[in-house]
């Protein structure tokens, strides 16, 4: 039951603190019950909004700070928030016209803003315009070690690797333990074929830095072929043992959706066999009828032009990385992590169109034809 002796500043900073121990329902339950007695209460809208938004409720959250901007126009954490939740809507010019007001508020020296703000642009691919509010930031703090990697971040996402590194190196000389700093650096510089470089920093983070695969996958990697070691090797364990964290523990759904299919595709299997003579000549025709169909066009991020069905672009782009002596599948594999670490954007890495596809939906290429 609402308590009438906590005031609407104490409901919030409550809420507030349950948020930051990763306790949303139990925030979004507090706040409620400190709109319960005071409805008009802009800060208990905008702490209903962020909660929200970290139970992935944008709609909600989107409702919340509207009715917190009813109430105060120029509120700086409500135009924030509504942005952000635009930008899951796909209503980027509207986002930037929320986010731009709070520019024109003056609220420039609020530097976690700043970087909220940038943080939001960047994870929705808009970098340039993310580097827009990261670089306000690193003037208010140059020496703030998270605003300069921020702002290497989004120089490597606009493919400026030399100042990139740079960037991302200053950062470490400011705080040499900020271990994600160091985890994109060692990326970067395995992407560039560095490897010594790469191996330098990715052996200086610990297991529990991690939260993607990708860099431990690069580390055990150069590990592996700098040290001689063998796959059972002690010095691995605690990387592989990470490794199983990270992957999970399977669903028992998947597992027995997985089963049914496996049974299926051993029934179509069977009897497709048997029709497979019966279309021979009718494949023979079509392959000849659609070879004229099946070439397409991408464009990478770095300019260049591929061109052929889609396994051919993929051979393509396997030749021109780093990777080149790999197989495709590893290669797929590998840019498929290294995706997800960048873009947060899952890539289906089982034949080369769903990579393709799912590369240039992740923003990392563009589709022509």
């Amino acid at each position: 039951m609402p308590s009438p002796f906590l005031s609407s500043e104490e409901y919030d900073e409550r809420a507030h603190q349950l948020y930051n121990e990763g306790n949303y329902d139990g925030a979004l339950d507090m706040l409620r019950e400190g709109l319960a007695l005071y409805p008009n209460a802009v800060e208990l809208h905008v702490g209903i909004g962020y909660a929200r938004i970290a139970r992935e409720e944008y709609a909600w959250a989107r409702h919340s700070f509207e009715e917190a901007l009813v109430l105060d126009p120029d509120h700086e954490d409500a135009l924030a928030g509504f942005g952000e939740t635009l930008l899951k809507f796909g209503q980027a010019a509207a986002s930037m016209k929320s986010f731009r007001r709070i520019l024109e508020l003056g609220y420039q020296d609020d530097v976690e803003l700043m970087l909220q703000v940038g943080r939001a642009l960047f994870r929705d691919g808009l970098v340039e315009e993310a580097k827009e509010f990261l670089d306000i930031a690193l003037q208010h703090v140059p020496d703030n070690a998270e605003a300069v990697s921020m702002v290497g971040y989004a120089e490597h996402r606009l493919g400026r690797d030399e100042a990139a590194i740079a960037t991302l190196r200053r950062a470490l000389q400011l705080d040499p333990d900020f271990s994600e700093a160091r985890i994109y650096l060692g990326n970067v510089l395995y992407d560039r074929g560095e490897f010594e470089a790469a191996l330098y920093h990715l052996d200086r983070t610990s297991p529990d830095d991690h939260w993607d695969e990708l860099g431990i996958w690069r580390l055990i990697e150069l590990k592996k072929s700098t040290y001689r070691l063998a796959d059972d090797d002690a010095e691995l364990a605690p990387w592989d043992e990470r490794l199983s964290e990270l992957g999970g523990e399977a669903d028992p759904i998947d597992e027995m959706l997985s089963e049914i299919e496996d049974a299926v595709n051993g029934e179509v299997q069977q009897e497709a066999r048997g029709q497979l003579e019966l279309f021979g000549a009718l494949l023979a025709d079509l392959t000849e009828h659609r070879r004229g169909e099946s070439a397409h066009t991408v464009i990478g991020r770095d300019g260049c032009r591929y061109e052929g069905s889609w396994d051919e672009i993929v051979a393509q782009m396997r030749d021109a990385s780093t990777l080149a002596a790999r197989a495709v599948g590893e290669f797929m594999q590998s840019e498929a992590r290294r995706g997800f670490s960048l873009t947060g954007i899952l890539i289906p890495s089982s034949d080369a169109e769903s990579f393709v596809r799912g590369s240039a939906d992740a923003g990392l290429l563009r589709i022509l034809h």
